[in-house]
Order: C-alpha cells, then structure tokens, then sequence
C-alpha cells in the first residue's frame, strides 16, 4: 500500500471511531491533528461525502434525510417568520494555512549588516514594522526568511507586482463545486497565524497601497468584501523590502518603482540601509557555496569577490553603469560547478550585460586572476581616468 492509500486510510479509521455519523470541518481538523496528517481534500471534495455546507457523512454510517410532508398553505392568512441566523461564509483551506510555514535553515547562509537586530525585532514577538532598502541581490530577503528560521518563526513573504491589488493581498470570493466561497490572501493568512509578513519589492507595488495602512498599525483590519474584522494575532508583524527608500529611482536602475506616499512610509518604525557584505563575509558565503556543489575553490571565491569589489568601487565613482551582485556570484559559483572552467562560467553570467560591459569586466577579471588586487586596480583606474583618452568605453578598466 503506498503512503498515500496509508495515510487515507489511517483518516477513515480515525473518523469512524469518533463514533459520528456526521462530522463538521472543524471535526476533520481535530482528527487530522490527532495523527499528524495534511487536511484531506479528497475526502471534503467528493460529493458523495457530503450532507450540506461543512458537514459531511462519515463512511459506513446511515445518515437519513427527513421527509418533507406536503402541505397547502393559505398564504393570505398565515405570515412565515423566517428563522434569524447568523451566516457565516465558508472559507477555502490552502496550503498556506495547512503546510507548516516556518522556513527552513539555509546551512550556506552567512549572516552580516542588521541580522543581529533582526533577530531582536522577530524574537522580541511584538508588531514591529520595518523598511530594509539596497541593490538587487544583496540578501534582503533572505535575511528575513533566515531570521525566522533561526527563531522557529512562521514567515509569510508575498512579491509586488504592478498587478498586485486588494483582493491578492486580503483574499477574494473563489468558485468552488459551483459555489462563490472566500479565500484568504497571504496578509490576512500572516496576521490570523500571528507570522512574520515580509512584503518582497514594495516599492514595484501598485501606487495606492493605502489598503496596508491600517495593518502597518498592527490593528484589527477589516476584510470589506466578507465584513470580517481580523484582529491579528500574537506575534504578527510586517518587514518591507525594496531596491529604493519609496523616492522611486533616479537612475533608471530599477524602472517601474514607484514614489511611495509619505503617511504609508511614516508607518514603519525603523528603515534599514543593507550594504554589501564585507569582503571576507562574502568570501565565506562563495567558499561555502562552492564547497556545497561539490567543487571547493577557495582561490577561485576570494578572486571573485576581489573583482566585484573593485567593479562596485568603480560604480560609486560613477565608472559604470553596473554592479556584481552578491546573488550573481552565487550564479558564477553554479555555473562553475557545471562546466568546471571559470572563464565560461563568468562569460554566461555577464551576457545579461551590454556588449562593452561585458567585455570590459571579462578584460578585468583577467587582470584579477593574474594576481591584481583591489589596490593595485584601483590605483591604476585612477592615473586612467587623470590622462586624456579618446577610448569610446567610459569603463575605466
């Protein structure tokens, strides 16, 4: 018998000797967390298990449906008061709520810059809305989702998008066997679950983001398209992640972000500025990497992280257009394990460049791999750049 007919059958068993002959979703639940099973669709979607909404027939027993008795009325003599109940909308249980979204430790990852205060913020548990800002691929988010590792925290990380609206972030009405039922998006699931909610590129979101307002405030938020005020749990708190400050970009370096509006940035306590790792952090981060796809070069690692450096030094001077990012040396890193040649493995990482970038930071890896330092490159970028030159390339090296 495979795992999957083992553990369905485990289910039935357990549902027969609850001695029910009828169960309710939150039944199902209970038997679930009594032996440590995922919450069983297949059983709640069949429609020969069900009684009516939420109720379902357990297996093997006789559930009789009553009959209705024929009977004329006189509506113009008799009123039918009907019944006052509250209705309450059925909710659709995904995988965000069932699978165990604590995220797992990443053994490569090296900590560096405001992790120590991360792990202040999430573990202090209370609501804690922060804003980290820096370039592309310099470890933002991971080190959020880290953090919660660390801390066996539940994190909920959602991506803008332009397209991002309301109902992506709050949940929305779904068709389900034909019937409209609700389905919570990733904010409402973080705040109910009392998670650690880490909004990924808030600044590439849609300009009115005004509906996060109230849940920067770490108050009851309402979802107005069920008229549900949830009031969000122990622990919940939000962590903002972007390229800029939410002043857009000047440079054209990050097109389509956005200008954020000042009282939806005046609701996060602290912002943080991620830099690049130091020089000897991201050596270790390569090194590891390396040493994870089976193919250790501590020579290699420390020539490339030499190279970034002096290529980012160069980009602050106003040198070039672009950047070496922490996360394209972890693609150099790959790449190398694949084809075993530094040289190709470089090349296929730089062909997102334009044609004389890409030739200007092959030329200069050379120069690394010969032995130059960031000093030596440096220095000589400097006496370069002080005599005149009628080379069409604006990279100094």
């Amino acid at each position: 018998m495979s795992v999957r007919a083992a553990n369905r059958q485990m289910f039935l068993d357990a549902l027969v000797a609850t001695g029910k002959d009828v169960v309710t979703t939150d039944d199902i639940k209970n038997v679930c967390n009594k032996i440590k099973i995922a919450f069983p669709q297949w059983f709640t979607k069949d429609e020969s298990n069900k009684v009516k909404r939420g109720t379902y027939r357990v297996p093997g027993a006789s559930v009789s449906t009553p009959a209705v008795a024929t009977e004329t009325i006189n509506m113009q003599a008799q009123v039918i008061e009907m019944p006052t109940t509250k209705n309450r909308i059925a909710s659709v249980i995904t995988d965000l709520e069932l699978e165990n979204i604590v995220p797992q430790v990443y053994k490569n990852y090296v900590p560096f810059g405001h992790f120590d205060d991360l792990l202040s913020i999430i573990g202090s548990n209370q609501f804690y809305p922060i804003f980290i800002t820096g370039h592309s691929g310099n470890g933002k988010t991971m080190s959020v989702e880290q953090a919660c590792a660390k801390l066996k925290r539940k994190f909920v990380c959602v991506s803008m998008t332009p397209e991002t609206d309301e109902s992506d972030l709050f949940g929305n009405y779904v068709l389900i066997n034909g019937q409209m039922e609700w389905r919570d998006g990733p904010v409402t699931v973080a705040a109910r679950q009392g998670a650690v909610l880490c909004i990924d590129e808030i600044d590439y979101g849609a300009q009115n983001l005004s509906s996060l307002q109230r849940v920067l405030e770490g108050k009851p938020f309402l979802l107005k398209k069920k008229n549900e005020l949830i009031k969000p749990a122990e622990g919940f708190t939000v962590v903002a992640t972007a390229n800029t400050k939410g002043k857009g970009s000047d440079d054209g370096r990050y097109m389509f972000t956005n200008i954020l509006n000042e009282a939806f940035l005046e609701r996060f306590l602290n912002t943080y500025e991620q830099e690049w790792p130091s020089a000897k952090t991201e050596q270790k981060i390569i090194k590891k990497e390396l040493v994870s796809l089976g193919r250790p070069d501590d020579e290699f690692a420390e020539k490339l992280v030499t190279w970034a450096e002096v290529i980012r030094k160069t980009f602050e001077q106003g040198g070039c257009d672009e950047v070496i990012s922490t996360r394209r040396l972890v693609h150099i890193a790959k790449t190398y394990s694949v084809f075993g040649d530094r040289m190709k493995a470089i090349g296929l990482c730089l062909n997102r460049f334009d044609d004389d970038t890409k030739m200007s930071f092959s030329d200069l890896y050379t120069k690394v791999d010969a032995g130059a330092n960031t000093e030596s490159i440096m220095a000589q970028t400097q006496e370069t750049e002080e005599q005149p030159d009628d080379r069409d390339n604006d990279i100094p090296f």
